[in-house]
């Protein structure tokens, strides 16, 4: 088992080791579906080949001339064998379908529950139209393995298989013919088989490459249509459907210069020969010959359909490789379910921290640290604001907390605890995040406050959590309240009224650490001095790890760190920065009048304290 972020405690294990593998214990999940499915395809197939040997004998009833009784017997066999045909059809459709939606339903499953336990490393290295086209497209593909590759592969065996034995009831030596087309068959179909696995596996890739750059266009059309980039996303995109299609068109290209159906139809002239060849030594009659003749067209649609499941069976087999390899790919994190589990305190240690985003398949080094030798101490509490340049290192300081990426040396410690071992649930339960790039989901604006609760949060306590976040006033003057739908990553709100709905979300979570990554940042100054009373209140008994430039949330901060191209430079308080911190006095001092303007901020905030 490969370490996962996150399990479910009832998860079905799936069988890895490869893509048929892994179908197959999809499969055998349900054991009595294939079951009844082979016994209900053998019955087709047996009644199939009955109805040809029972034409034949009436041919030969009519000849004889057996009286209408006979004949009417005859005829009401035939018809019998081909209403129970019908009848087991009819069952095998319904079991193979069944079991075909419930693969289809357990592998999209078993792949979202993939996705959900992946690092947030792995995730940034994958494109979403990718992934999307894996979990959608590549998973119903894969399903076509079973309805109509695997039905119509054995429905056509047998039916390849059970005429012959029919035809031994009354000439062993007319096998000779059908025999040497099975074999020539069987060597044309592998060879077909051989030159299209190729062709299928690209395919699927390019699909996965097409609907990769239609997501990253659709999803970024602003910025597509502020530059006026149209005719180069329209030309790319053409570019990639090209490339499908003429993947499309190589796929038929190999289809075309297939040999059985040529092979088919040297057999049945053959066939027919020596059929006529025996007649006429007295050795067969006119209804065993028409039996023969019969039984040989059964050949026919099986083979056509293998002609036609083999490129879906291809392009399965591609599909369930790419869905395998998503499910299978290793991540840096596991979930430590056995880990600590207990309520933080809010302490956090950093002890000679190194960080950095490493590239796939390569190891660290010095250039590529993000953070180096990083190391404070944090009192339950306090709040630590953390300050520099753009790119300096401050976001990814505060997801070493959480345990979003794990460090490349030195130890983050929660509680005196390196955050390795605590439960990862436990652990980023008890964390909350307002990030400055906030994420809202397409639903109600209350579905998004309460998507920080643990468990169901009332209607009181939503409401109550966008009051603290001043949010509920705006809230309240749509016209469906908190039942507003809001767009995909809340497009159509503000980006004030986006961030308060974050910041009440995090109320509701009620964290004993809480991280502030620029939260006000598109907050009216009236707004956001609103909301600052409120996380004052809010705030009191929580950690909290502030990123910010504004002057204001700085001074209140209990301690803040000056980060600079990855390392701490410098640490104390605001007075204490300013006197012997020159990166501290050039980013917030630079010059007099913002000295001024220093000067009348605390001036404000020593009346507000005087309130």
């Amino acid at each position: 088992m490969s370490a996962r972020e996150f399990t479910v405690a009832d998860e079905y294990h799936y069988d890895h080791r490869s893509p048929w593998r892994w179908v197959g214990s999809h499969i055998w999940r349900y054991p009595l579906l294939p079951i009844f499915f082979m016994l209900t395809t053998m019955a087709m197939a047996g009644a199939q080949s009955l109805s040809a040997v029972l034409v034949g004998r009436a041919f030969d009833t009519v000849i004889a001339n057996l009286g209408v009784a006979a004949i009417t017997g005859a005829a009401a066999l035939v018809a019998a064998s081909y209403l129970a045909y019908a009848g087991f059809d009819i069952i095998n459709t319904i079991i193979v379908r069944i079991l075909s939606q419930r693969i289809e339903r357990d592998a999209r499953d078993e792949v979202y529950l993939s996705l959900l336990g992946k690092s947030q490393t792995f995730h940034g290295r994958q494109r979403t139209g990718d992934l999307m086209a894996r979990v959608t497209n590549d998973v119903q593909q894969t399903s076509q393995l079973i309805s109509p590759g695997f039905n119509f592969v054995f429905e056509s065996v047998l039916s390849l298989l059970v005429p012959l034995i029919a035809i031994t009831t009354f000439d062993r030596d007319l096998l000779l013919v059908p025999v040497l087309f099975l074999i020539a068959l069987a060597i044309a179909l592998w060879r077909y088989n051989r030159q299209l696995r190729p062709v299928a596996t690209a395919l699927r890739e390019r699909f996965g490459v097409m609907n990769a750059g239609l997501t990253e266009a659709v999803a970024g059309i602003e910025v597509v249509k502020g530059f006026a980039q149209e005719p180069e996303e329209q030309r790319r995109f053409s570019q990639n459907a090209r490339a499908y299609r003429d993947s499309f068109v190589r796929q038929g290209r190999t289809e075309a210069r297939s040999l059985p159906l040529l092979i088919y139809g040297l057999a049945i002239g053959l066939a027919f020969g020596h059929a006529l060849i025996l007649f006429l030594g007295g050795r067969l009659t006119v209804g065993q010959v028409i039996t023969y003749m019969a039984l040989l067209n059964n050949l026919r649609m099986p083979m056509r359909f293998l002609l036609n499941v083999f490129t879906i069976i291809q392009q399965s087999i591609a599909s369930a490789r790419r869905v395998l390899g998503l499910i299978t790919t290793e991540t840096e994190l596991d979930e430590n379910a056995s880990g600590i589990a207990r309520p933080i305190v809010g302490e956090i240690t950093f002890s000679n921290v190194d960080f950095g985003y490493i590239a796939e398949d390569s190891t660290p080094d010095a250039t590529s640290l993000v953070l180096r030798d990083i190391s404070f101490y944090a009192k339950p509490g306090q709040t630590i604001a953390i300050v520099g340049q753009t790119g300096a290192g401050k976001t990814s300081l505060t997801r070493l907390v959480t345990r979003t990426f794990d460090t490349l040396a030195g130890e983050v410690r929660i509680d005196g605890t390196d955050v390795r071992d605590w439960s990862l649930d436990s652990l980023r339960s008890q964390i909350a995040t307002i990030e400055q790039d906030i994420v809202l989901f397409s639903r109600s604006i209350a579905d998004n406050i309460a998507f920080g609760a643990r468990g169901t949060a009332s209607r009181e306590q939503i409401e109550a959590a966008a009051k603290q976040a001043q949010a509920h006033d705006f809230i309240m003057g749509f016209a469906d309240g908190y039942e507003t739908i809001v767009g995909e990553r809340g497009v159509t709100l503000s980006g004030g009224q986006r961030q308060r709905i974050a910041i009440a979300r995090a109320f509701l979570a009620d964290p004993r650490i809480l991280i502030v990554d620029d939260s006000t940042s598109a907050i009216d100054s009236n707004t956001e001095d609103q909301i600052q009373r409120a996380m004052r209140r809010i705030l009191t008994g929580r950690t909290t790890l502030l990123i910010t430039h504004r002057l204001v949330q700085i001074m209140r901060a209990d301690q803040i760190l000056v980060l600079n191209h990855g390392k701490l430079v410098a640490q104390g308080s605001h007075d204490e920065l300013l006197e012997t911190s020159p990166l501290y006095r050039q980013i917030f001092v630079p010059d007099e009048r913002a000295q001024a303007a220093l000067s009348m901020v605390a001036g404000l905030e020593h009346t507000e304290h005087s309130r």
